[in-house]
């Protein structure tokens, strides 16, 4: 549409040596004039506008930016101080186990040495029991031989031996020479009749 306004214009002036392209001087002017009022009306109301939701969108991108910073800031101390009680805990837990074990190790010795001891407490009395028993068996085993001694001796020799020392050396003899059966028996003295 500007452009046939043009080529009207350009055909009702009759002048052939104008130049369509220039436009008439009081056009320009207010053309001129209209873009200056516009431009001065942008950088009165609207660039103000635009520079401050510029600068509040770099402030609030910056700030967003500060604050990640920081937070990562604290993230990483964060990290290295959970890093640094792991360890601790580590350590700690190393510590204990350690601890444990030795602690361990003397209960098992403690235990070793109360049932050792109770080992040879118990050995002690056994061998003291059986050493009484042999003891009493023994005693019991010589009167038994020497009354069967003395009975055989009474049946061999026909008449009872009548002095009670004599029989009770004779019983020994004979016992000793059963307890020592490599060693010459004494010889019994001869009584009556022999």
């Amino acid at each position: 549409m500007v452009a046939t306004t043009l080529l009207q214009a350009a055909g009702e002036s009759g002048h052939s040596d104008e130049n369509v392209l220039i436009p008439p001087l009081g056009e320009l002017l207010i053309g001129t004039l209209s873009f200056g009022l516009l431009v001065a009306f942008f950088f009165w109301k609207v660039y103000p506008q635009i520079k401050r939701a510029y600068a509040e969108r770099t402030e609030a991108i910056e700030g967003n930016l500060a604050r990640a910073q920081h937070a990562q800031r604290e993230a990483q101390e964060l990290l290295t101080s959970y890093r640094a009680q792991l360890a601790d805990a580590q350590t700690e837990a190393a510590r204990i186990r350690d601890d444990a074990r030795e602690q361990g190790g003397r209960i098992l010795a403690e235990l070793r040495s109360q049932a050792g001891a109770e080992v040879a407490e118990i050995k002690a009395r056994g061998e003291a029991q059986l050493a009484a028993e042999r003891a009493q068996i023994v005693a019991q085993l010589r009167r038994e031989v020497g009354d069967i001694a003395l009975e055989l001796a009474t049946k061999i020799v026909g008449h009872e031996l009548e002095r009670d020392d004599r029989q009770r050396q004779l019983v020994d003899d004979f016992i000793a020479g059963l307890e020592h059966p490599g060693e010459p028996a004494v010889p019994a003295p001869a009584g009556p009749g022999g």
